[in-house]
């Protein structure tokens, strides 16, 4: 059996660094911040799988849109997006703790979605202000 080396190729990034450039990109909200923007317009999109909402719970009247599909519902140009995706929309990105939703947001930055951002500390973060939430089966 052999195992994987350490050896990067030419160019390869760690994700930390990929994780550190898209953070350097965004205005990243916590979660009273995100929840202000959210009360003012800002569109709130929970990108977490079906399972982790049902074990987690969920924000009422956020937008869920599944993290595989994100960039095709939220692109402007694409012909799957969803009637709200716009260039200048503000997007506040959740998921469970604030790392996926750091790349998502950069990469809705990276399609001219450019006042898109994510919650840091996420979900978890977001319930343990007080912050409205629904059900779930994990403890707070």
């Amino acid at each position: 059996m052999t195992t994987a080396t350490a050896t990067r190729p030419a160019g390869a990034r760690s994700i930390a660094d990929v994780l550190a450039e898209a953070r350097s990109r965004l205005v990243r909200l916590g979660p009273l911040e995100a929840h202000a923007a959210w009360q003012q317009g800002a569109l709130l999109v929970d990108i977490r799988p079906a399972a982790q909402r049902a074990l987690e719970g969920e924000v009422p009247g956020a937008l869920v849109i599944e993290r595989n599909v994100l960039e095709w519902r939220l692109d402007p140009a694409s012909e799957a997006r969803l009637p709200v995706a716009a260039y200048d929309l503000q997007v506040v990105v959740l998921c469970s703790e604030g790392y996926t939703s750091s790349l998502a947001a950069a990469s809705l930055q990276d399609l001219g979605v450019h006042r898109a951002t994510d919650l840091v500390g996420g979900f978890k973060a977001w319930r343990a202000v007080g912050l409205p939430t629904t059900g779930g089966r994990s403890a707070p």
